[in-house]
């Protein structure tokens, strides 16, 4: 049975499709209006490729940015919160952390850009109490139904419900929703209880208040996806890859879209990581540049970093769901040059797109892009875009570099195109050095790996921005997050609070702690099964998230095997000590140590795309490959002519000196002169110094 990975950018939609016969690779410009007519269409297309039906079709995991989108583009659902009494400004007030410590000027997106505005927040009577989690105060029912009715007079049908202590006692939370529900039968519900079971007020709610935010439109595009691949006779399951890399239902993503809003880059970095491993190359630091953006992630000894929850905002606000380690920045293909006004020279983050796009697509856009540069410069062949499938025009971005750039500070056209690249190429240098040196990780010892459309044209520069050993360059550059898609497995989580202090715990807390486990475990096992997954199938891990007494975040602890005992609870203590000492360089063996979170991880392993080699070199002249000479302009100023090679018909063994660019379907490399790109064993490309081993 086939398999298909569909990756939807900003500008194009990337799909890969495994059958029986092999890998097939297709891209098709993404439909922004309703992005599930060019994965339809995208879906249909490569399975014509691939010579089957598209009943044949097994399974579709799918990578989306519907849900970032929304957050970056500020078009959200009007949303209503019922939270305890006295409580109603905490989304506003926040942390009181500073985004900028030292500027008088500065944004501050929780207030700016409220996901629900203030008037929308209603506060009723009730009260939970911790560390048991006792009723204090009942839940006034009366004033939930009043808020609803204040609610449908507004026009509002997405709902947060937010109490404090929910975390210990979710009963008033459940009531509330029930009540909602009574009111508004067709009202979008978010508990702060079921999205982000954790302490800490602000974030929980404002994780909840996210997830109603862009839970409506997540949700109808997941659904009408799935209805539209039905109408066009894929029957196959549907799957969502999660911000966490882990694969889930359209149901589940469409109940909790906040677990998706990094799906977009997360099937980018784990096949990026994918792609080292076939390699041989542990220390890899990914670099997913499309048509808007650049992912970029630090893989170090093939481990895919988690980032840790204090850190993972999105648009300015705290989402308490796990999330690969990863910065994005506005910096692709369709990333527009500009002169502010101050006269800078600037590129980014502002995107074409896809619609109208680069001046080059000729679809009415006039302003300079990256991609418009790259063919002034010659390093993009107008006639060679996506294999000749995408005729793009010269002379249109000739010009709108010139009109734009050149002419208004002054300078030739190259050199304007030359600036455009180099400024772009140090964004992301810069957004490298964050995700690596900032973090204590030399850049020496890790191979810059450069995909997506547009990330083979700056691999070699950023690899020498940052001192790199050398370029990766993936099988499919331009479909590399598509193919991870198809490289990851079924994954759920769910949390609950439990602060216990360990080092004082009794027989009674061990047995709290026991049958959280068992009932976080029960909870995993319940979604997997109703996944189809088989009981023996399932892999489930239990971790302690704790924290030294005082602190204000927690570090992942190892839980002992079986129950939780005076034996075997300083498994976890021992644990934590060391995970701190590995992250800030100290631990105190002799602190107070305080069990926060258990966090319950299932999982389920799926078959895995399997990339078939490439035919070795007969010792043959790479000629075989040679399509023709035109010439290119370097980063260095020199203009030389440049021989271009058909990468598809490049052999294992083969070896490229530069100047030269390797073309294909789906993406072009350029290869500097003073380097050499060999043809690695799947026809994975590496790129070094000329003289380096």
């Amino acid at each position: 049975m086939a398999r298909i990975g569909v990756d939807v950018g900003g500008t194009n939609t990337d799909l890969v499709l495994e059958t029986g016969a092999g890998v097939f690779y297709h891209k098709v410009p993404t439909t922004l209006k309703n992005q599930s007519i060019g994965v339809v269409d995208g879906v249909q297309t490569i399975c014509k490729m691939a010579g089957i039906a598209t009943s044949e079709v097994e399974i579709i995991v799918h990578g989306t940015t519907t849900a970032t989108n929304i957050t970056i583009e500020h078009n959200g659902s009007e949303c209503g919160m019922i939270t305890s009494e006295g409580f109603r400004d905490i989304l506003h007030i926040g942390r009181h952390k500073r985004p900028h410590n030292f500027s008088l000027h500065f944004d501050v997106p929780w207030q700016s850009q409220p996901l629900v505005k203030r008037r929308n927040r209603i506060s009723v009577a009730e009260r939970i109490v911790p560390p048991t989690g006792e009723v204090q105060t009942p839940l006034d029912e009366q004033a939930v139904r009043d808020a609803c009715k204040l609610f449908k007079k507004r026009g509002i049908d997405s709902v947060v419900i937010g109490f404090m202590f929910a975390f210990l006692n979710d009963a008033h939370e459940c009531r509330a929703r029930e009540i909602v529900l009574e009111e508004m039968p067709d009202a979008y519900v978010t508990l702060s209880s079921e999205v982000a079971n954790v302490m800490r007020e602000y974030e929980r709610f404002s994780t909840a208040a996210m997830n109603s935010y862009v839970g409506p439109k997540t949700a109808f595009y997941l659904r009408d996806l799935e209805a539209r691949l039905r109408e066009a006779g894929v029957g196959s399951k549907l799957r969502i890859i999660q911000s966490n890399g882990g694969l889930s239902t359209v149901d589940a993503c469409a109940k909790r879209p906040v677990r998706i809003l990094m799906s977009g880059p997360a099937g980018g970095v784990i096949g990026g990581a994918s792609e080292g491993e076939m390699v041989g190359c542990g220390n890899i630091i990914t670099v997913d540049i499309g048509g808007t953006s650049a992912d970029i992630s630090t893989i170090p000894a093939h481990q895919i970093k988690i980032m840790n929850p204090r850190d993972t905002y999105v648009s300015g606000h705290p989402v308490l769901t796990p999330m690969i380690d990863l910065v994005t920045i506005g910096a692709g293909g369709g990333s527009i040059a500009y002169i502010d006004e101050a006269g800078g020279f600037n590129v980014g983050p502002r995107s074409a797109g896809s619609e109208p796009g680069p001046a080059c697509y000729g679809r009415g856009g006039t302003e300079p892009t990256v991609t418009d540069a790259q063919i002034v410069l010659g390093r993009l062949d107008p006639d060679m875009a996506l294999g000749g499938d995408l005729q793009l025009d010269a002379d249109l971005a000739r010009k709108a570099v010139e009109e734009n750039i050149a002419k208004p500070l002054g300078m030739s056209v190259i050199d304007a195109a030359l600036g455009i690249i180099k400024i772009i190429n140090n964004n992301m240098a810069l957004a490298i050095r964050s995700n690596s040196v900032a973090r204590g990780v030399d850049p020496r010892e890790f191979s810059i790996m450069p995909f997506g459309g547009a990330g083979p044209l700056h691999g070699v520069a950023l690899a020498e921005a940052m001192s790199a050993k050398d370029v990766i360059v993936p099988v499919a550059p331009g479909i590399t997050a598509a193919v991870g898609l198809l490289k990851t497995d079924l994954q759920y989580e769910h949390t609950e609070a439990l602060i216990i202090e360990l080092n004082a715990a009794g027989a009674s807390d061990y047995a709290r702690i026991t049958d959280a486990v068992t009932s976080l475990r029960e909870k995993v096992a319940a979604e997997l099964a109703a996944d189809g997954i088989p009981q023996a199938a399932q892999k489930i891990e239990v971790v302690a998230e704790c924290r030294y007494h005082g602190q204000g975040f927690e570090l992942r602890a190892t839980m002992p095997e079986g129950d939780v005992t005076a034996d075997n609870y300083r498994t976890i203590t021992d644990s934590f000590h060391d995970q701190h000492q590995l992250d800030y360089g100290y631990s105190y063996r002799d602190a107070e140590v305080e069990l926060i979170t258990l966090r319950a991880i299932g999982s389920a392993s799926a078959r895995k795309i399997e990339i078939p080699k490439v035919q070795k070199t007969d010792g043959s002249s790479v000629d075989r490959a040679l399509m023709f000479v035109r010439t290119t302009t370097f980063d260095n100023g020199q203009t030389l002519e440049t021989p271009r090679y058909d990468r598809t018909k490049l052999y294992a063994g083969d070896v490229v000196s530069g100047p030269a660019i390797l073309i294909q379907h789906n993406s072009t490399t350029l290869v500097p002169p003073g380097y050499a790109a060999e043809t690695l064993a799947h026809g994975n490309t590496r790129i070094r110094l000329v003289g380096e081993a």
